[in-house]
């Protein structure tokens, strides 16, 4: 990719709970100069967005610089040849992370995270469930052996996020840390000394819990 082209990330959103992260990413690559967000919407997603944040699908494709329909495979994003530097499928249903696990591409997401795997590239999965069954783990697995990443969107309360969102900003930017884009706002672990709990509730010594 040329220095003056667009850096491009590849973002999915699919029909599990969630879809304020695949929001909040495309939100955040918007702010990025350089970079465009190459989206693809699942039916099921459409109908959690509106349920979920009262986004219609024209609102929710909107926040993309480009949009694919979830049955065009004949889509630029389909081919390996078209330059991208990874995929983010936020949130990763069941469903979804099945299909990726056994290339099964029957649609445009399965057949670009398809096309991440067999490129190289970064592929990162929210996959979003609990509890887990058998089959869905053994699916991570297979996904993780083929160079995928899952990245269940667990919340880090060591952050002292003050709102549901500033806990979805903080996994988006961990998410984002991934293709080497990071943030100032990212509040980082900085170690237990640089933590600072309340007044009068500070453990002894003996007593820190450890990061294990």
């Amino acid at each position: 990719m040329s220095s003056d082209a667009p850096q491009r990330l590849v973002v999915a959103i699919t029909g599990a709970t969630g879809a304020i992260y695949g929001v909040k990413l495309l939100q955040e690559i918007a702010r990025l100069p350089g970079w465009e967000s190459h989206l693809v919407v699942s039916d099921a997603a459409v109908l959690n967005a509106w349920q979920e944040l009262g986004l219609s699908r024209g609102e929710l494709e909107a926040l993309a610089s480009v949009v694919h329909k979830p049955r065009d495979i004949g889509a630029t994003i389909a081919s390996g040849s078209f330059l991208t530097r990874g995929m983010v499928i936020a949130p990763c249903s069941m469903k979804t992370l099945s299909a990726v696990a056994n290339a099964y591409s029957d649609n445009l997401v399965s057949r670009a995270a398809d096309v991440m795997l067999k490129e190289r590239r970064r592929l990162v999965l929210l996959t979003r469930e609990t509890p887990l069954n058998l089959a869905h783990l053994r699916n991570m697995t297979a996904v993780t052996e083929m160079g995928g990443i899952i990245f269940p969107p667990v919340p880090a309360f060591y952050s002292r996020a003050s709102s549901i969102d500033a806990l979805v900003e903080h996994t988006v930017h961990r998410v984002l840390d991934l293709f080497d884009l990071h943030s100032p706002r990212l509040a980082r672990w900085e170690g237990m000394k640089a933590a600072r709990p309340a007044a009068g509730t500070e453990p002894a010594a003996s007593d820190s819990p450890s990061k294990d």
